[in-house]
């Protein structure tokens, strides 16, 4: 099948942090889809190259931007590089976002790793969607990549992450509103354990997670990547203010 005759052909697609991981995964399936896809990367620029030839080979536009998520400044660049590099923003996935084991119920909080985890969790996704709004037309979608964990703390330890993407999940229902009259939506993707570099299935919570799941095991980032490719498609135009949790039932 040509790019010309693809679901998401024409469209431009900026995925926050995609250098690796589910983000990598969510890049391919939207240029598997046939979308010009542009990523961000903090710090792994090779990593971010690798996954932007990986792109080009597939026979649409990409390119990688240096972008610290947790300084607006950057974000709003970003934005502005996407769109003067490639003509227009039509689908936003906000993935960039850390995590952190860290109880506010303990002596030993850490101020300011729970400052930088709402900067970028929170604050870099909410700078990325106010960069975008302007350019976004009818038909755009914003895809937020959340967590289960925004709507369930099944462990100690968690909690401020918790909050993160809980906020992110009250932010989508909002900006879907904002956004409703436009023809604009936005949605809420959950993963649940993902077999990704920071949470490997073979890692050290990985039994305890996989136990946790409806289905006894652990998920792949394409199947992540899957879910926002379907959000992203004209499919699912009357889907938004939506959490959908990608988790292998650890919800349920």
């Amino acid at each position: 099948m040509s790019n010309a005759s693809k679901k998401l052909a024409s469209k431009v697609a900026l995925v926050t942090s995609g250098s690796r991981g589910i983000s990598a995964a969510i890049a391919r399936a939207l240029a598997d889809d046939g979308a010009d896809v542009a990523i961000s990367y903090s710090a792994s620029a090779d990593k971010a190259k690798a996954v932007v030839n990986d792109l080009l080979a597939k026979g649409v536009r990409a390119h990688a931007f240096k972008a610290d998520q947790a300084n607006p400044a950057e974000v709003e660049a970003l934005v502005k590089s996407v769109v003067e590099r490639f003509g227009g923003l039509d689908i936003l996935v906000n993935n960039a976002g850390i995590s952190g084991r860290n109880s506010s119920a303990t002596t030993e909080h850490n101020r300011s790793g729970v400052e930088r985890l709402f900067e970028v969790n929170v604050s870099g996704v909410a700078a990325a969607v106010r960069a975008a709004e302007p350019y976004l037309k009818k038909g755009a979608r914003i895809i937020n990549i959340g967590s289960v964990l925004g709507e369930r703390t099944p462990f100690a330890g968690v909690s401020d992450y918790s909050a993160t993407k809980g906020a992110v999940s009250t932010y989508t229902k909002g900006w879907a509103r904002d956004f409703g009259t436009r023809g604009i939506t936005v949605n809420n993707v959950q993963p649940g354990p993902i077999n990704t570099d920071m949470n490997p299935e073979d890692g050290e919570l990985a039994n305890t997670l996989r136990a946790g799941t409806a289905l006894v095991r652990y998920g792949q980032p394409e199947e992540v990547a899957a879910a926002v490719s379907f959000l992203a498609s004209p499919a699912a135009s009357y889907i938004t203010g939506a959490s959908l949790n990608v988790d292998g039932g650890y919800n349920a």
